[in-house]
């Protein structure tokens, strides 16, 4: 069990004892086929407090959950370990009926009040595009899992741009869902899922104006607009926020110390076949580039372990930053960095040119050999 799942574990047992069992409130039943476990679990907030709650399923994976509640609340049912989830929206005196395969969260059914039905009908209208990105999620997460896809990286590529093709037309379809129910929660939702993680807060701001009504005063709202605000900072055409790093010699790293350079600043991990080819093609980029006038800087990323061992990172010619506080670091925040490998490029007037630069493009973005 690793340290996540411990704390997890630790969690669920300190809470249990909150665990609803009144007769009145809400009913959450249904079914989930390909459970690994014969539980689920469910977490929400009351009274300020986070709740973690176990759920029984028996052969078939079907449950009946009952909770005492008293306003709208949002469930997040766990499956398989964490692995996937559901999110479940229900009130006070609601039957909710929740329906799906464990292994394609996104295609899980839920009915019972406006809002999960709304949400269910646009799952509906979208399920071919949402079957086809829900196996190549599963596949992509067994590829790596086993490391297959490491002598195959033409494939692995593949299989991203078909990600995002089908990323970018649920996005669109989304869109018009919100401009078509301007004044509905489930539109809120939905900018949540599909706007608040993606690379293009002008986006954001443009589904965000749609809203009208009583659900633009809400707190979900305002959070988004105040998310929104926040990754402008970091947008393309925006000056470069400061920051300040502790790099793998401990010397200090200020952003003011690229002024009037171009840095390429990325940000990768010490496993994962993306990130190995991300370094491979900046080293690449690095013999090409004017070092006068260029600047690169690297930020390990990783979660599981730390401190980091850098066996590849160790021969990489330019300044290494192991991130200590790794997705929770100030630096990632700042930068509005939502996966890895990621690569940004800062023009020398401290101007962000561009954000999710491709490695094979670095040296193009730039315009700026050694040769010239």
């Amino acid at each position: 069990m690793d340290k996540w799942n411990k704390i997890v574990f630790y969690c669920f047992i300190l809470l249990s004892a909150f665990s609803c069992k009144q007769k009145d409130g809400a009913i959450i039943k249904g079914r989930i086929i390909n459970l690994q476990t014969p539980y689920i679990l469910a977490s929400y907030i009351s009274a300020d407090t986070l709740v973690i709650d176990t759920i029984a399923t028996d052969n078939r994976g079907r449950f009946r959950y009952r909770c005492h509640i008293d306003t709208m609340t949002t469930f997040s049912l766990y499956l398989n370990n964490y692995e996937s989830a559901a999110v479940v929206f229900a009130n006070y005196g609601e039957k909710i009926r929740v329906e799906g395969d464990a292994q394609l969260p996104d295609l899980i059914k839920v009915n019972g009040n406006e809002i999960n039905d709304e949400l269910t009908s646009f799952k509906t209208s979208n399920i071919d595009l949402l079957t086809q990105r829900g196996q190549l999620l599963l596949h992509l997460s067994k590829e790596k899992q086993s490391d297959s896809v490491a002598n195959n990286s033409l494939t692995l590529q593949d299989e991203v741009i078909q990600l995002n093709l089908l990323n970018h037309e649920l996005t669109l379809n989304a869109e018009e869902f919100i401009k078509e129910h301007p004044t509905k929660y489930s539109s809120l939702i939905l900018i949540g899922n599909f706007f608040t993680n993606s690379d293009n807060p002008q986006a954001l701001e443009r589904v965000l104006d749609y809203l009208q009504g009583d659900v633009v005063d809400t707190q979900f709202a305002k959070r988004l607009r105040y998310y929104s605000k926040k990754i402008n900072l970091s947008a393309e055409g925006a000056p470069m926020p400061y920051f300040k790093l502790i790099d793998k010699d401990k010397k200090e790293i200020y952003s003011q110390d690229f002024k009037g350079k171009y840095l390429l600043l990325s940000f990768i991990s010490s496993a994962g076949v993306e990130s190995r080819e991300t370094v491979a093609l900046l080293k690449n980029a690095y013999t090409t580039v004017n070092k006068d006038s260029v600047a690169f800087l690297t930020v390990y990323i990783d979660s599981d372990i730390y401190p980091i061992h850098y066996a590849e990172s160790d021969s990489i010619p330019w300044v290494v930053v192991p991130e200590k506080k790794s997705w929770g670091s100030d630096i990632v925040e700042t930068f509005n960095v939502q996966f890895i490998p990621f690569n940004m490029l800062i023009a020398p007037d401290g101007i962000i040119k561009v954000r999710n630069l491709a490695a094979q493009e670095v040296v193009d973005a730039i315009g700026n050999r050694s040769d010239k």
